[in-house]
């Protein structure tokens, strides 16, 4: 019995440290990010900088806040993510509930043929041509109507719906109740955490989706945030290369010398300006998002 507390003792030392290095792996790359976004960019170049800036700036983050479109972005970025989670997790859900029901007809065709879709993709070129077909590119809703499907999402959805209690479902066909009225007032509810797990999932999906601005809309009013910031940190490069290239004792190259600014310094701000968000909002689903995961985990 000794031994065995004792063993059980220096396993319980053992998982703390692990998950303390855990805990140090993901918060310290975050600390260096922080301190290389509030750090002069210039200064930065010189290295040596970890988890603290070394020389306090804003630059990087009024640089990024410079964009003339940014309000414009967000409010894209907003849109999309809002109704592109929301639409999605609800058709989501829709599908995957019936893909548990066993009178549907052909169900096991059916789920066969939704798993068969993520064996094979027709490519980037195919994909532009269909979305040009049915009138998405250039328009807001390329953003979010192709985001309203996902198999992976599905299958977690239709694994954790079958873990339900039937007997309740089946008292609520025996009182009347219609199947989506089934779907709404019970099953919506009682799957609360995979619903959050998957809504979460989709949400940050949408906020850090930049190809899709990239590659099918050329209208700059409709490029989300991302995209946005994305294209700024290749205009930086761009400049800086370009600079480089024109020799050491040009006039160009001095004033890229004297700016204050680097594309790893507005990277990093843009990181963060990216990713407060989902930050923000992570908390308040936490509980959920475990749960979830746990959930939709279970095999048939």
């Amino acid at each position: 019995m000794p031994e065995t507390m004792q063993t059980s003792r220096w396993a319980r030392i053992l998982f703390n440290i692990l998950l303390v290095l855990l805990c140090l792996a993901i918060i310290l790359p975050f600390m260096h990010i922080l301190a290389l976004a509030f750090n002069s960019g210039r200064d930065a170049t010189s290295g040596g900088i970890w988890f603290w800036p070394r020389v306090f700036s804003l630059e990087n983050f009024k640089e990024v806040f410079k964009q003339s479109n940014l309000l414009t972005g967000l409010g894209i970025s907003i849109f999309r993510t809002v109704i592109g989670t929301v639409g999605g997790v609800f058709l989501m859900s829709m599908c995957a509930w019936a893909l548990t029901i066993p009178e549907l007809p052909l169900r096991k065709q059916i789920t066969f043929f939704i798993f068969f879709t993520m064996l094979f993709s027709g490519g980037t070129i195919p994909y532009y041509l269909v979305l040009s077909e049915l009138n998405l590119t250039n328009s807001i809703w390329v953003y979010v109507i192709p985001g309203f499907y996902s198999v992976t999402n599905i299958l977690l959805l239709r694994s954790s719906f079958k873990q339900l209690p039937m007997s309740i479902v089946e008292a609520a066909r025996i009182d009347g109740m219609g199947e989506f009225k089934i779907f709404w007032t019970i099953v919506m509810p009682m799957s609360k955490p995979t619903i959050a797990t998957i809504s979460l999932f989709t949400a940050v999906g949408h906020w850090n989706d930049w190809f899709a601005g990239s590659f099918y809309v050329r209208k700059s009013e409709l490029k989300p945030l991302a995209t946005i910031l994305q294209e700024m940190l290749t205009r930086q490069a761009n400049l800086a290369d370009v600079l480089l290239k024109a020799g050491s004792n040009s006039a160009a190259y001095q004033q890229l010398d004297a700016v204050e600014l680097t594309g790893q310094s507005l990277q990093m701000a843009t990181i963060i300006v990216v990713i407060l968000p989902i930050v923000i909002l992570y908390p308040f689903i936490q509980k959920y998002f475990v749960k979830g995961i746990t959930i939709g985990s279970v095999k048939e």
